[in-house]
């Protein structure tokens, strides 16, 4: 990967397009301070997220720091229709509960050349800046188009990830990859001969509750050619951190009891699961950092809580004997 992350956790801006809620401006801005505050320096947004009100709210926070000093990184895949060119639609797309609280605007999904080109124009006018770090291509699999999900893929790999390749090779941009909430996408990208990725943000699918197949597909072939994972969701949409949603709904039983018996294990040896979830997502050789997500400002420093916690080895050793992880998933060592 050619862009050198700064510490083990970023920040993932998809609260900020208002998921789940309506957050009030000032505590956006003051959430994206708290992460400064607490030394966190890699920013990730998308224009996904409240359809370009996140890449708003975090452009007007980070306007006050000096560029260089931090790393930010969006996503292509969706132009935004404002309302002077859509007045009335809105189409989110199957997920689109999750922002019914943001912007009124459409999004259409389009992962051509062209497209690419005009998502990074609207993102860089959004996010006031003149550059990007890393820009990965959104969503390009089975949760947003179903068995539709190859053709969408073939199509940004004959537009977008040419574009972005040759945008970093001019140095443009750092880095590029995918952003997706399954492992397939990226399996099939490590594959290929042109075109190739140097870092993908995989959300959701290297947990304590879900890791089974990204480690058997995905996590150890990114490591043996140097392509670095970036883990979202290492809380399962909350339900490791005191929520109750898993894959951005409502968690269901079976998935409650699994947390309960995590979290009865991390009773016994006075650990937090949350710093459990952190540190099991970070423990594989190819994450270079996880990025969670964040609507308040105590928020963040509970992350930075949990990634210094530090877990017995017991604890570990308990949830391999109990199945609650698989036998060849890397665990952190508390030396």
């Amino acid at each position: 990967m050619r862009t050198v992350l700064q510490g083990k956790i970023g920040f993932g801006s998809a609260p900020l397009g208002n998921m789940f809620r309506n957050i009030p401006e000032e505590e956006a801005m003051a959430t994206v301070n708290a992460a400064w505050e607490q030394g966190i320096r890699y920013f990730d947004t998308a224009p996904f997220y409240g359809a370009g009100l996140a890449e708003i709210r975090l452009g007007e926070a980070l306007s006050t720091r000096r560029r260089e000093d931090y790393l930010l990184s969006t996503k292509v895949g969706r132009l935004i229709m404002d309302e002077l060119e859509d007045p009335a639609a809105r189409d989110l797309g199957e997920k689109g509960g999750l922002f019914e609280f943001g912007r009124k605007n459409k999004l259409v999904n389009d992962y051509s050349a062209d497209a690419t080109l005009r998502s990074i124009e609207q993102s860089l006018n959004r996010l006031k800046t003149d550059h990007l770090d890393i820009v990965y291509v959104h969503d390009i699999a089975q949760d947003f188009y179903g068995d539709e999900w190859l053709a969408q893929f073939e199509i940004a790999r004959t537009g977008a990830f040419r574009v972005l390749t040759r945008l970093r090779e001019e140095g443009v941009i750092k880095s590029w990859g995918l952003g997706v909430n399954r492992v397939e996408p990226i399996e099939i990208a490590l594959e290929l001969e042109e075109a190739q990725p140097d870092v993908c943000l995989l959300a959701g699918r290297y947990t304590l509750l879900d890791h089974e197949r990204a480690l058997q597909r995905v996590m150890n072939d990114a490591a043996k050619k140097n392509v670095n994972i970036i883990v979202g969701g290492p809380y399962s949409s909350g339900i490791l951190a005191g929520g109750t949603h898993f894959e951005y709904q409502e968690a269901s039983p079976e998935i409650i009891s699994k947390v309960e018996r995590i979290k009865n294990i991390a009773r016994r040896h006075q650990i937090s699961i949350k710093a459990a979830a952190l540190q099991f997502s970070l423990a594989h050789p190819a994450v270079a950092a996880v990025i969670p997500g964040a609507s308040r400002p105590e928020r963040i420093a509970e992350d930075q809580a949990a990634l210094n916690e530090v877990i017995p080895n017991a604890f570990w050793r308990e949830l391999r004997e109990q199945k609650l992880v698989t036998h060849d998933a890397p665990l952190p060592v508390n030396n």
